[in-house]
């Protein structure tokens, strides 16, 4: 399936930007039912991986279409962007994994300093809250736990991040005030 229409690629002062819209036609999220009544368009902005270092927004024209079938609740709805972002997200999905992956690597500040340095500029508040909505959703059943206590801020500001270590995984990243 294609994801998305490549239309523009510039070069501007802040980086690569790459113009690109949404397909013509989607199905309804409710009675999952194909529109191509497209009903309006709008401008959403994306930063996705650096190339050579160098920051890259992708700008996709999304469109908004018309559901057809009179049964259905939905009138209007958004062209999903499945495998390129998540519905509310800011980054690209590959962005979203690279931040994760250093994220549970290096932790908030001295990740925040990589990524900047890549090219893919995230606060470390960033970082922890990608790492804490990961957590919520592998928590199921840990039974060989490890905690680790922090100072964000000497002697001021404490956390504990709660790991499974027969997965690896981060179970939940707590902020203590």
């Amino acid at each position: 399936p294609i994801l998305l229409k490549l239309t523009v690629l510039e070069q501007g002062d802040s980086g690569w930007i790459i113009m690109a819209n949404s397909p013509d036609r989607e199905a309804c999220p409710r009675c999952n039912r194909i529109s191509h009544s497209r009903h309006s368009r709008y401008v959403r902005t994306l930063k996705d991986l650096p190339a050579f270092g160098v920051p890259v927004s992708l700008k996709v024209r999304v469109n908004r279409f018309r559901c057809r079938n009179l049964g259905c609740a939905i009138r209007f709805f958004s062209a999903a962007l499945r495998g390129v972002a998540e519905v509310r997200g800011r980054r690209t999905s590959r962005a979203d994994v690279i931040t994760q992956v250093i994220g549970y690597s290096l932790g908030g500040r001295p990740g925040e300093r990589l990524i900047a340095r890549l090219g893919l500029p995230v606060s470390d508040d960033t970082i922890l809250r990608r790492l804490k909505k990961s957590s919520k959703t592998k928590n199921n059943g840990a039974e060989v736990v490890g905690l680790d206590e922090w100072a964000k801020r000497k002697g001021l500001n404490y956390g504990t991040i709660v790991v499974d270590l027969e997965r690896r995984t981060v179970i939940d990243v707590m902020d203590e005030a």
